[in-house]
């Protein structure tokens, strides 16, 4: 089910013995959470029973689950690290040992008791979609399984707006696009950032992008795309200018060379599949597993307009040999990306 669906399941009073909560998706998570805990508990905190299979196992958990508490008439067990329970080879067989105890408490779960399984260390696409398989396999028998998916860019883009709207956070479109390029989406840090920038910048006037680079994490990131237009552009000074800027911010520049090496590789990628506009970059990369948003989908279009796909293998090249670089002793950081600098815009 979707994390609306239990809402609405949440609602009507109608409650499960047992939950599954399963996917990285943390804002909607929480809310369902505090939902469940509302409904199950009340007020009541001596019933909130958090615990982690990082330090149980799982027959631990169900025998606590057995158990009748002195102090609490209905308990909510919240299970960290649902997919240590897993075996490390989930056979048709050592799969049903595994989970035989589980499946013996669904039988006849404790009357009081809610119980909810949490893993959010998958998700459903890329790499982990194997791994996310065997923890829906190994927990089939809870019928109750809800699924926190990534929310998607457009999603991404409303809520933000109606979070700033109900904060009362002046936040322009642009400065808007930028803090959700910085949380990658993540509406729980969206969330939190825009707690932090309505008691920062309050309601009587507009986010500017200076307030975003002090207080979001990654915001810097937009700097860095200035660096990638300008060497792009062949502006061999404007680059050299946002360059030092960089350097008085503190900017770590390994990490900023491997965002301008990102960028690269996904235009070149994006030459490559003949891609021509931010949609079908959107589309293709998506299908590839690789989450794209919007705002950077277009700064890869952007990338490449800039870098032809020759232009583009030049500077994959180039950058490589930049990487090696600052693994080096010598020359300092700063040193290797002016000359990765100059030859760009050679």
């Amino acid at each position: 089910m979707t994390p609306q669906q239990l809402q609405q399941d949440i609602a009507k009073g109608t409650i499960a013995p047992v939950y599954l909560f399963v996917g990285p998706e943390g804002y909607q998570r929480d809310l369902c959470r505090r939902a469940l805990r509302k409904a199950v508990l009340g007020d009541d905190e001596e019933g909130w029973n958090p615990l982690d299979l990082d330090s149980l196992t799982l027959a631990e958990v169900l025998d606590d689950a057995r158990a009748m508490s002195l102090f609490a008439s209905t308990r909510l067990i919240y299970v960290s690290s649902a997919e240590l329970a897993l075996p490390k080879r989930l056979t048709e067989d050592a799969g049903a040992e595994a989970a035989a105890e589980l499946v013996a408490y669904l039988k006849n779960p404790t009357p009081g008791v809610t119980l909810v399984f949490d893993c959010r260390r998958y998700d459903f696409e890329g790499d982990d979609k194997a791994r996310i398989e065997r923890v829906l396999k190994f927990y089939k028998p809870i019928k109750a399984q809800v699924e926190f998916r990534q929310v998607e860019a457009g999603i991404a883009r409303t809520m933000a707006q109606d979070m700033a709207k109900q904060r009362g956070l002046q936040i322009g479109t642009a400065e808007l696009a930028l803090l959700i390029e910085a949380c990658a989406g993540d509406i729980l840090r969206i969330s939190n950032e825009i707690e932090k920038l309505s008691v920062y910048a309050g309601t009587d006037r507009k986010v500017t992008p200076e307030d975003l680079a002090a207080l979001v994490a990654n915001a810097k990131t937009s700097t860095i795309f200035a660096l990638v237009a300008a060497m792009g552009q062949g502006n061999r000074g404007r680059a050299l200018d946002i360059l030092d800027s960089l350097v008085r911010e503190g900017e770590y520049l390994p990490l900023a060379l491997t965002f301008v090496a990102g960028q690269f590789k996904y235009a070149l990628i994006a030459h490559e599949a003949g891609l021509r506009n931010s949609s079908q970059i959107t589309s293709h990369f998506s299908g590839l597993g690789i989450r794209m948003w919007r705002d950077r989908a277009e700064q890869v279009a952007q990338t490449m307009s800039a870098f032809s796909k020759s232009k583009a293998e030049k500077a994959v090249k180039l950058l490589y040999k930049a990487d090696v670089g600052l693994r080096d002793t010598r020359p300092d950081d700063r040193t290797v990306f002016e000359s990765l600098i100059l030859e760009m815009t050679s």
